[in-house]
């Protein structure tokens, strides 16, 4: 089983970084690659460095804006977020698009999930207490106010619901064991 890269995310948007040369954009390119390491290492207080007052995010992958509004709904998003263990994560960027107002990412993310992790999302998974690599394409924008806050974000994801293969036990990378205590270990398909 190939295993991913949780890094790739913040690699590809570092090198955009290293060849732009306007300072807004290079700022507001920093505060995108901060927010994907601390989203690679599920670091709560580190996934709302550099938004604004009033945040809000806007989240299009069911048709309808599912996305949190306001600091205190977006902590509550990013709690649940490292709570369910959703950020091993491989953000394949294909694309980063910036202007002075917003910055474009698209590509494919690979995540490891649970099965009722998985299933929440949208995928058939056949069994709950398992570990799935799932995989959809978003596209995310990253727009920010005259000060170089970020607003939020726009998401935009299409989630193919077969679009996953089980990961057995072995095959469990120990990034993502180690966000479980030993008692859970059944429960998501880890081997004692």
């Amino acid at each position: 089983m190939e295993h991913i890269d949780p890094s790739m995310g913040w690699q590809l948007v570092t090198a955009r970084l290293e060849r732009t040369e306007n300072p807004r954009h290079r700022m507001m390119l920093d505060v995108v690659i901060t927010h994907l390491k601390a989203e690679a290492s599920l670091h709560l207080e580190g996934l709302l460095v550099g938004l604004a007052g009033t945040p809000e995010y806007h989240m299009w992958g069911s048709g309808r804006d599912t996305g949190p509004k306001g600091l205190p709904a977006i902590r509550q998003y990013y709690t649940e977020l490292v709570e369910a263990r959703r950020g091993v994560l491989e953000y394949a960027i294909e694309r980063i698009v910036v202007d002075d107002d917003c910055i474009v990412t698209e590509g494919f993310i690979r995540a490891y999930q649970t099965g009722a992790v998985a299933k929440a999302f949208g995928y058939d998974v056949p069994k709950l207490d398992a570990t799935y690599l799932v995989s959809y394409r978003a596209l995310v924008l990253w727009p920010f106010n005259e000060q170089g806050e970020l607003l939020g974000e726009d998401g935009y994801g299409a989630v193919d619901s077969n679009a996953f293969n089980e990961v057995k036990g072995e095959e469990i990378p120990d990034v993502f064991i180690g966000l479980f205590d030993e008692s859970e270990y059944a429960q998501v398909g880890i081997s004692a």
